[in-house]
Formats: structure tokens, C-alpha cells, sequence
């Protein structure tokens, strides 16, 4: 059983309000949704349902780079029980494009195609099983063009152009049309600080591309209006979002197209793009009947984005002492056919590429590129994880090198409250680098070879290879691996980030009642179940009534960037306060001749009652709204940010930042190459954890999707074809429960003054340092370096 420890140290600050309502913030209360996922009654989007629906299936190109010649659709229209086929032709508006920042990717293939599964052909008819025989009976002409699959071939002078005749605005910045955004940071002067230097490492990473591999594969149901609009039930990340991308392709108003979230089975990034969403409102719109789409799992390997892979490439100095004196760094980000969060990706990469470390001298530069293969954009850590990778390895080879303890080396350089990051923002909320890796370290080891001790109760799950029974400890050594990372919280660089929210207070059946209403995304990070608690905390009331997330109020923003608890969180502890002095006004109204605390004593609201801080009880909150309903919806902002300077890198980018540490420990078969995660240990500062059952569920979450691509999750695209070679589960691992180490989970809580209760966004941080602590501690069980995730067993057996 994974184990979790909690401090708070003496003195530590917080603007935690301090009330006693039974299932408020800070208690484990159980999720809404909880019981009905664990039995399989929760119904996801994929299980909606219309009596008189249509089946929604996608035409994909079958090839990377192409012209498009010709479409033949007459055989699919002959098709008995087919209603619709659809092609760039039948689009109804002048806007054909869509994007969360550029808008470069066509709704259907128009022209060309840029990517192995780009959508070419709709199609709607009676029967999913007939949907799909008539799309693949669509004739498609393509003549095949030049390829660009990695930098070298995206950055040649007579390289092909991914898109010709770009004007988004950071084509002025880029020194060629293939390059998405570049992002350079430079600070003090590298070439001095070098001279000071007794030891200087390089290294050249390769990090792999890496899928969400949700459970629940993209899906939706739309269904026409009488207005001649739509009303789109669908899995997302972002409802405002998609709207703002949907409503022009469709011709529509904003006000139009409602949409309703469903439920989700899982994001991590991989949701924040359109999918499915146009393509069944368009069916919906052609037919004039409800359109369901749902993806199989071949098919979501190409209808989302997956993580960048990257080339990294760094140079480290340090005094004979362990003092870093300089970096530089260059990060190629390889962003596929369209532009989707690349930029922002680029932004995250540049500016946390140095970790969570003091240096004064660094030089950086990265860059994303437009390429022929499958696009990327937003995954859990957003452009950390890859410059963790590197980063961390250059710690392991500079304490190597001088002769240091990997864990003490690190806390010699460990950022504090008051470092000043390489863009020229201030730390400005605790930094506990160096004391959670001294947690990490100081935590008991894992008795070794363990099945040598077990006797006859030896299993043979806790060798590497496992079940397949392939060794029974011959060849098996044990490794031990440290790293600390760093990640920003919320949307960055100037963006107005906000989140919006609408809290209604009112009497039902006697007793008072909160309803809460924002248009989050619930994707299974719990925030349902904060948001009851914060209205306890904040009204004082037992009943909480969660509104459906929908585009009837207020944008919540995107569930990502660690951003949700702090951001809509944020704003419904907003509206409750406001709600809640509303409440108390109506009592002074009433009940404020009765006794002088109205007007005098700091009142709070507990147990359905209005009470002063002393405890004396002045009126029942049901009696003072009698057939009175208190409704406010207001919004939340953040401390504002900017952009980074786009030739130093220099500006507050960023609003928060959050750390995480793990320590790994590794038995690893040497003549099988197959690796055994023991254990990952992990400390991480939450601020404040509003729900510690929560908190650790997301931390143990994010460590285990750091271990896959450590050592097994791959999307293999062939350099030749630019083409996906392992579109399925059978093909493309993720880790299981048998893969799934025990995971002690050490929780700190240094309140952020700045944030809603001192809370620190959390969700992703342990996703970073999760993975180069594995390849850490596989490189001191085998003495090789390794320098590319995921790594596989014929690269520790050199039979590569």
C-alpha cells in the first residue's frame, strides 16, 4: 500500500478561513461520482443516446504528405442507410480552419494532406457498422510529396513548406516558415561564466512521443435546433474553447451552438483541440438529425494530439566546490502538421529548462516544428517533462564528475524563495527544492532481492519480467535514482486567464442549499468534489447541488496547467463570499436591531446558522433567506503576467510554481534488459491539500504516466512514411497495475499568500521528475549512459 505523510511547518503563512463545516476544505470527503465510476454506472459520452440518431465516421488520409487529386464519394451516397457524406466542398462558412491560437488546421483536407490520419471525408448513416463500409468505399487520388520528419529536413533552405504563405504573428520572429515559435532566454554571459567553470558536461537527449491514452476515446452526440442551431453534448477539456472554434466553421453565432459537457473518461491534454466536435455538428446540421460519433481506439490515436518529442541539447559548468556557474541549452520540439499549443509548449520549455536551480548565466533557445508528422500539443507537464529529462541527467553527470553525492550536488543549487528565474521573475512563494529532496532521500529503502528472502511465498511479480517467469534472479541489479522538477501553474505569458462562476443560495424543503454552476470540465481530477467542498466551507451548508457544466455561464477556462482548484476553485470561493455577505446584509436588514454583534462582530456562517467568531449563535440561515434566493455570478483573475521578451526571454511569464521530487529504485534483469520499478517515492509541496485523498490519488497518477514514458510508452512514427506503425493498446504500453510500483507519497504544505487558501496547483509536477528518477537509477544499475526515454530492453543489452 503506497503511504502518505503530511507537514505543515510552525509559522508557515496561510489565509485559510477557518471554519468547522462538516465536509469542507482540507477533509477527504468521497467524490459525487466516485461510486458510479467504481461500479460502471457513470455514464461517459460515449454512452449518450438518441432515439433517432445517426452514426458519425471519419475519412482519414492514408498518407503523411499529399496532394489530393481527386474524391469519389458516389458509391458511398448509393449506399442504402447513409444520409450524408461530407468533404471540404460542403463546408458551410468562409472560415474552413480552426486552432486554439493559429488557426491552420482544416476542418476536412483541402488540397493536401500534412499527417498520416488527417480528416479528409465525413460521413453519417443508421448504423456505425454502415458509416464505416460507405467511408471506406470514398475513392481518394493522391499524388505523394516530399516529406519533412525531423529538423534537419524541416530546416533545409530548400525544405518543403508544412504551410506556405503563413501571417499568424510569429512568423515575424521565426528565421524559417517550418519553425512554429521560437523562444530565446538569455541572461548574464555564458561565454564568461564558462571560464569559471573546473568541469563541464554536455549531453544530446532524444525524448519520445508520448500519448494521453485515455480510457475513454473521443466521443460526442449533436442535435439540431429548431433555430437552426445546435446543442453539442460532448468530452472536452474546454468548453468555451471548442466553442469559439466551432460557432465560425458552422456560420453559426456563439449563442447557437450550446454545449453541455458529458462525461469524460480521461484528458491529460489530449482534449484541449477539437476532435469529433465539428464533424458532428456538421453531419448534424446536413441531416437534420442527431449525429453520435465515437472514436474506436485505433482511430483516437489520430483524432488527438500526443506529447512533442524533443531533441535536447545541453551544456553544464560548475566549480570544483558543486557551484553551477552557466547553462545552454537548445529544445527541438517537434509540433507535427499544425500548430495546436505549440507555442505556448515552446514558452513552458524555454523558460523551465534551467529546473530548480540558481544560475545567473544561461543562454537558451527553443524552438517547435512544423513537420509531416502527427501533430502535438498539450499533455500533462506541457513542455517541463521533456526539459526535465535533460536537465536532471546533466545533474547525475556533473555530481559524477565532481565527485558528489547526486542528491546533495542538487541541494547545493537548489532555488529558494527569492531565486531569481533565468527570465527575471522573482520566486515569490516558498521553494522547498532542497528539503524535498532531503524527504525523498531520507525515506527507508526497500529491502533488496526480496525474493530470495520470501522462501516458498517468493512471487515471482516482484522480478523483472514478471509473470512471464523469465528469471529467478540471475543477472539482476539493483539502482537507486534521484531528480526535483519544476513546473509553472496556469496560463502564462499575458494570457487573461480567468474563471467564472455562479453560485445560487436558496431554501429547499427547509434547509438551505448551494448550487454551484461553472462551465469546468470534471476529466477526473476531482473538481466537482472541491467545489462542494469550498461552498460548505464558504456558506456553511450541508447540501451542495452541482450545476452540469455547459456554455450557459461563464468561461471556466481549460482543466489544465495545473490551473482548475486555483482558478475555478478561485472563483467559487469568490462568488461564495459575495454570496454569502449578501446573505448577511439581508440579516442586518432584518435581525440587526435584535443584537449589536450584526453590526460589530466578524460574522460567519456554520452548520446553516449565522454565528459570530466567538461561537453565540444569531440566525438560521433558512430564516433570514425565507422565499429569498441569493444568485451572483462572478469572475476570478490571477495576478496578471507577460509575455516574454522575444529576443532576451526576459519578463513574469509565469503565476506560480510548483515542485516535486522522487527517489526510484530499480531491479533490472542485464541479460533481458527488462526493468522492475520497486518503488518511487515522491515529496511535493501542495500549498494547502483541499481534499489529501485527492491530492495523493493525483500525485500517484502523475508519477506512474512519468514512469510509462520512462520505460515503455512510445508512438512509433517510420521515418520513411511519417506514418504511425502502433495505433493500439497491443502496441503501444502503458503501464498496468502489475507495472505500478508502490509509490510513498510525502505531502508539504507552504501556503502560497497569493493563491485562493495558499493552494498550489499540483496536477502535473509529478509527471516531471518521475521519469529521469527511473532512468536515473537505471543508469547506476547498469553503468550505461542513457540519454533517450522511453528505453528499451535491447538498449541495456546492447542488441540494438
Amino acid at each position: 500500500m503506497a503511504q502518505n505523510t503530511r507537514t505543515v511547518p510552525a509559522g508557515t503563512p496561510t489565509n485559510v478561513t477557518q471554519k468547522h463545516n462538516k465536509g469542507g476544505i482540507g477533509e477527504s470527503t468521497l467524490r459525487p461520482d466516485g461510486t458510479l465510476k467504481v461500479t460502471g454506472e457513470f455514464a461517459y459520452s460515449s454512452d449518450m443516446w438518441h432515439e433517432d440518431m445517426l452514426w458519425g465516421q471519419t475519412l482519414r488520409s492514408t498518407v503523411a504528405h499529399a496532394e489530393i487529386v481527386s474524391i469519389d464519394i458516389s458509391e458511398a451516397l448509393a449506399m442504402p442507410g447513409v444520409y450524408s457524406v461530407l468533404t471540404y466542398d460542403d463546408l458551410p462558412a468562409e472560415m474552413k480552419n480552426y486552432g486554439l491560437e493559429i488557426q491552420d488546421t482544416p476542418v476536412l483536407a483541402h488540397g493536401r494532406v500534412r499527417h498520416h490520419g488527417e480528416p479528409v471525408a465525413l460521413v453519417a448513416a443508421d448504423h456505425p457498422e454502415t458509416a464505416r463500409r460507405a467511408a471506406a468505399k470514398i475513392k481518394i487520388d493522391y499524388r505523394e510529396l516530399p516529406l519533412v520528419t525531423d529538423e534537419a529536413s524541416a530546416l533545409a533552405p530548400d525544405a518543403p513548406l508544412i504551410h506556405e504563405g503563413r501571417d499568424d504573428h510569429h512568423i515575424g520572429h521565426v528565421p524559417h516558415p517550418n519553425i512554429v515559435h521560437r523562444q530565446p532566454i538569455i541572461r548574464g554571459n555564458v561565454e564568461e561564466a564558462r571560464k569559471r567553470a573546473d568541469v563541464i558536461v554536455e549531453g544530446e537527449y532524444t525524448f519520445g512521443m508520448q500519448d494521453q491514452a485515455f480510457l475513454g476515446p473521443e466521443s460526442g452526440l449533436a442535435v439540431p435546433s429548431e433555430d437552426g442551431g445546435v446543442e453539442l453534448y460532448v468530452a472536452t477539456q474546454w468548453l468555451h474553447s471548442d466553442l469559439q472554434q466551432i460557432a465560425p466553421v458552422l456560420g453559426l453565432p456563439p449563442e447557437k451552438v450550446r454545449m453541455t459537457l458529458s462525461g469524460v473518461g480521461g484528458a491529460f491534454g489530449g482534449r484541449e483541440d477539437i476532435s469529433m466536435q465539428i464533424h458532428a455538428c456538421l453531419l448534424a446540421l446536413a441531416t437534420n438529425k442527431p449525429v453520435k460519433i465515437v472514436y474506436n481506439r485505433f482511430e483516437s490515436f489520430f483524432g488527438h494530439v500526443h506529447r512533442h518529442p524533443a531533441k535536447l541539447y545541453y551544456e553544464h559548468g560548475a566549480t570544483k566546490d558543486g557551484k553551477l556557474t552557466h547553462m545552454k541549452c537548445k529544445i527541438v520540439l517537434d509540433g507535427g502538421a499544425y500548430a495546436s499549443a505549440s507555442p505556448a509548449v515552446v514558452g513552458n520549455a524555454s523558460s523551465l529548462s534551467v529546473g530548480p536551480y540558481v544560475l545567473e548565466d544561461v543562454d537558451i533557445e527553443a524552438i517547435a516544428l512544423y513537420t509531416n508528422n502527427p501533430p502535438c500539443g498539450a499533455m500533462r507537464g506541457f513542455g517541463a517533462v521533456q526539459a526535465c529529462f535533460a536537465y536532471e541527467a546533466q545533474m547525475d553527470k556533473l555530481a559524477a564528475k565532481l565527485g558528489m553525492d547526486p542528491v546533495e550536488f542538487r541541494q547545493l543549487n537548489a532555488m529558494e524563495m527569492g531565486t531569481v528565474m533565468p527570465t527575471g521573475q522573482v520566486v515569490d512563494a516558498p521553494a522547498p527544492v532542497a528539503e524535498l529532496l532531503r524527504r525523498v532521500k531520507a525515506r527507508p529503502l526497500p529491502p533488496e532481492r526480496q525474493w530470495e528472502t520470501a522462501g516458498e511465498n517468493a512471487d515471482v511479480r516482484a522480478l523483472p519480467g514478471g509473470l512471464s517467469n523469465t528469471t529467478h534472479g540471475e543477472g539482476v541489479v539493483r539502482g537507486v535514482g534521484y531528480a526535483v522538477g519544476i513546473k509553472n501553474v496556469g496560463f502564462s505569458e499575458g494570457f487573461d486567464d480567468y474563471s467564472t462562476a455562479r453560485v445560487r443560495l436558496e431554501v429547499i424543503n427547509g434547509e438551505p442549499v448551494a448550487m454551484v454552476h461553472t462551465a469546468m470540465a470534471e476529466v477526473g481530477q476531482g473538481g466537482i468534489t472541491v467545489h462542494t467542498q469550498i461552498a460548505r466551507t464558504e456558506l456553511g451548508v450541508t447540501q451542495v447541488t452541482i450545476h452540469p457544466a455547459d456554455t450557459q455561464v461563464g468561461s471556466a477556462g481549460s482543466t489544465s496547467a495545473s490551473r482548475q482548484t486555483y482558478m475555478t476553485g478561485g472563483a467559487v470561493k469568490n462568488t461564495c463570499e459575495a454570496v454569502r455577505e449578501a446573505l448577511l446584509e439581508i440579516g442586518r436588514r432584518k435581525n440587526g436591531s435584535y443584537h449589536p454583534a450584526w453590526a460589530t462582530a466578524e460574522l460567519l456562517l456554520e452548520g446553516g446558522k449565522v454565528v459570530t467568531d466567538g461561537g453565540e449563535v444569531l440566525a438560521d440561515i433558512a430564516d433570514i433567506l425565507e422565499g429569498e434566493a441569493i444568485d451572483l455570478e462572478l469572475e476570478f483573475r490571477h495576478a496578471a503576467t507577460e509575455p516574454f521578451d522575444l529576443v532576451t526571454g526576459q519578463g513574469n511569464g509565469h503565476v506560480q510554481y510548483t515542485f516535486a521530487a522522487h527517489r526510484a529504485v530499480v531491479e533490472v534483469d542485464t541479460e533481458l534488459g527488462l526493468v522492475k520499478v520497486v518503488e518511487l517515492a515522491t515529496a511535493q509541496d501542495v500549498g494547502k491539500a483541499l481534499n489529501m485523498l485527492s491530492v495523493v490519488g493525483q500525485i500517484q497518477g502523475g508519477t506512474t504516466q512519468g514512469l510509462g514514458v520512462a520505460i515503455m510508452e512510445e508512438i512509433i512514427v517510420d521515418p520513411k512514411t511519417a506514418k504511425v506503425r502502433n495505433p493500439s493498446f497491443t502496441d503501444y504500453l502503458i503501464p498496468t497495475i502489475l507495472d505500478t510500483p508502490t509509490i510513498p507519497v510525502d505531502v508539504l504544505e507552504l501556503a502560497d499568500p497569493k493563491a485562493p487558501y495558499g493552494l498550489r496547483g499540483m496536477g502535473e509536477a509529478p509527471t516531471l521528475s518521475s521519469t529521469p528518477a527511473v532512468i536515473a537509477a537505471i543508469r547506476q544499475a547498469t553503468g550505461l549512459e542513457i540519454n533517450k526515454t522511453p528505453i528499451r530492453p535491447e538498449a541495456l543489452t546492447g542488441t540494438l
